[in-house]
């Protein structure tokens, strides 16, 4: 049976029309004047021909045009491919192509990279020419219809791109309100790319609470923490290296509105919790991926103390389990678990097996059912028979005082097939010999690192997370020299 509901952004200017819905610098947009520009936005898309059915590429930054843009595709009922606008042109072309993409949508800070794009429409997304037809704009959404697509970072070759339907994100935001709670003054401070599904889950959950955003074109610690303080913003998203960045900056404590600090992205170096603990900020850690439309393992708030370092349980209609006796996969099942990806049905035989996803990441559930995440399956090193894994090593190295922060790989060594290498961002000045003593307390011989390299900054994708095959790379490009 289909189920529909009723069109989300309609229905929300429709119930609350004068709430705050859109913040940005010292703009500001209520529900009914979201619901407006996005209207105006579908006619401009409707005219240049987008259709019901289209997918769209979305290159663009973290701007009010870039909200109206995603809304207006959902009004249409075409697909928004969001574009990482890191990639090369050669990257995104691949992906539009993949994805048979008829139009790329686009700003002014990619109008560049847009052009040089082969055999595709473009259009200009700020655009004010005359518009010939409106848009019939759609009265419900079916649920188990394509809302989005994302491609992964390619890790293990080809990007792969991940559906999203309006029913994945629609149980993403109820579970997540089912764990975190809804308030009615709750603002959501968006300092994470739009294109990403940290970014792109918030505008769902804005739409479907009645809740604003502030939005930021871009991180900045300083900026965030002065909204954190001031009580401008009651929520916020962040990853470990953004987490970092502010507590380096915090000078204070944060008001006592702001209630949740979501931190995902990889397992969070204990130093950095035992930091936010002393400080009493509330982070809630949670493991989730852009295949399960954001979360779908969150710390409640009665727990984030007592099990420090865990990602938590599953939302209230997910699952998780553990393909191993002890440690292995991590599986996940819910209805906020991608139905699959985009022209790989070879790829989604091997990745859904009895309703189960399995999500190639490593990982324990301890004697009360809380997940801890090790690692990622292709990050793990072994060596001599030992499985060593990296995140590990990197919460140990950034509790010591000199460091700001951490990255491990392994890299071949003839003796034991492979060994722990670790790139570091220091503080202050630090000898490899005080590092190797400092990880000899605190880590088994077998995990210390061989190799301890000083790098100015680590590499890290779009949304700030750690790009362990780059550090590979660069170990290898230096031992080539």
């Amino acid at each position: 049976m289909v189920m529909n509901m009723p069109n989300w952004l309609k229905q929300r200017a429709f119930l609350t029309p004068d709430r705050s819905a859109l913040v940005f610098n010292e703009r500001k947009w209520t529900f009914s004047q979201l619901f407006d520009e996005t209207c105006r936005t579908a006619d401009r898309l409707y005219s240049a021909g987008i259709q019901k059915g289209d997918y769209c590429g979305v290159l663009a930054a973290n701007q009010p045009e870039t909200v109206f843009t995603i809304y207006a595709l959902q009004q249409i009922g075409a697909t928004a491919v969001m574009l990482n606008s890191r990639l090369t042109t050669d990257e995104i072309a691949w992906q539009l192509h993949d994805a048979k993409a008829v139009y790329l949508l686009y700003d002014q800070e990619h109008t560049e990279k847009a052009q040089l794009i082969p055999s595709i429409q473009s259009l200009f997304i700020t655009g004010i020419e005359t518009v010939s037809t409106a848009a019939e704009v759609r009265h419900t959404f079916s649920l188990e219809e394509t809302c989005s697509i994302m491609y992964t970072s390619g890790t293990t070759g080809r990007p792969k791109g991940v559906i999203q339907t309006y029913g994945n994100h629609y149980t993403s935001a109820v579970a997540s309100a089912l764990n975190l709670g809804l308030h009615s003054d709750d603002t959501w401070l968006c300092a994470v790319p739009l294109f990403h599904i940290s970014g792109y889950s918030i505008l769902m959950k804005s739409v479907l609470y009645g809740m604003e955003v502030h939005l930021m074109e871009k991180f900045n610690s300083k900026r965030v923490n002065q909204l954190l303080k001031s009580g401008d913003a009651t929520m916020v998203s962040v990853v470990t290296a953004m987490l970092s960045g502010m507590l380096n900056e915090l000078e204070g404590d944060y008001s006592s509105r702001l209630r949740c600090m979501l931190l995902g992205g990889g397992p969070a170096p204990v130093s950095i919790l035992e930091a936010c603990k002393a400080k009493r900020i509330p982070v809630f850690q949670t493991y989730g991926m852009t295949e399960t439309a954001s979360q779908i393992v969150t710390l409640a708030p009665e727990d984030s103390l007592g099990k420090l370092g865990s990602a938590g349980k599953p939302l209230f209609p997910c699952a998780v389990k553990i393909d191993g006796a002890d440690e292995g996969e991590i599986l996940v099942s819910g209805p906020n678990v991608t139905p699959g990806y985009l022209n790989r049905p070879d790829v989604n035989k091997q990745a859904f097996q009895d309703g189960w996803f399995r999500t190639g990441d490593i990982g324990r559930l301890d004697e009360d059912g809380f997940l801890y995440v090790l690692d990622r399956r292709s990050d793990l090193i072994i060596s001599g028979g030992e499985n060593i894994y990296p995140a590990e090593i990197e919460s140990v190295l950034t509790g010591h005082p000199a460091i700001l922060e951490a990255g491990v790989t392994g890299v071949p060594n003839d003796q034991w097939g492979s060994v722990p290498a670790a790139f570091y961002v220091n503080k202050q000045p630090v000898s490899e010999e005080e590092l190797i003593d400092f990880c000899r307390e605190k880590l088994a011989r077998y995990k210390v690192p061989a190799y301890f390299v000083k790098v100015d900054a680590l590499p890290r994708n779009a949304a700030n997370k750690l790009l362990r095959r780059e550090l590979a790379k660069q170990w290898s490009e230096q031992d080539e020299d």
